[in-house]
């Protein structure tokens, strides 16, 4: 029978061993930056967060532009209807690892995320990751299909369901983001 030292050293080595396998996130083959450049709408979210938990109920596609940094990063700015209102905000992707993988440094929480391209064809849709933690217990995982167009095929929809599930979440985590004309237009 294992004495309650060996089986605390087991358990503390699987805890170990498993955080290191969540850790390591597949990133798109070759990632191409240049391709991954330029409009895309935010059709799929899944995430374990309790903010989206309250609010997935209300939210609407955003639009995304994704602009090359000095650094080799990326600007994502993001524009979206908030309380009838379009808000604006722009994240800073620092290169991280391979390429399609970046970290954020959220000035709201003060805590570093990390956003990996996981798979995307350039000009169809892509699936992003993105993990991190808002304190101790507060772990974050989300799950993002962007689109091209404001109307993903059918089939896209299926792969980022599948995507998420593989991820950990649940259907019950899993949403399609409505279609919105307003914030959608280009500035004039």
């Amino acid at each position: 029978m294992a004495t309650p030292r060996l089986l605390w050293m087991g358990l503390l080595l699987l805890g170990i061993l498993q955080t290191q396998a969540q850790a390591t996130v597949s990133v798109q083959p070759d990632f191409q930056q240049d391709k991954f450049l330029g409009r895309w709408f935010s059709a799929g979210l899944a995430s374990n967060s309790s903010w989206f938990q309250e609010k997935k109920a209300v939210l609407s596609m955003c639009k995304s532009v994704v602009a090359p940094t000095a650094d080799g990063g990326l600007n994502l700015t993001s524009t979206f209807l908030r309380k009838n209102q379009c808000e604006t905000r722009t994240m800073l992707l620092k290169p991280e690892g391979s390429p399609g993988s970046y970290s954020y440094q959220s000035p709201h929480w003060g805590s570093t995320y990390h956003v990996s391209v996981v798979e995307t064809d350039y000009t169809e849709y892509a699936l992003l990751r993105s993990e991190g933690s808002k304190g101790p217990g507060q772990d974050f995982l989300m799950a993002t299909l962007y689109s091209r167009t404001q109307t993903p095929r059918a089939e896209l929809k299926e792969k980022f369901t599948t995507f998420s599930k593989s991820q950990g979440f649940t259907e019950d985590t899993i949403v399609f983001l409505p279609k919105t004309e307003k914030c959608m237009k280009e500035p004039e």
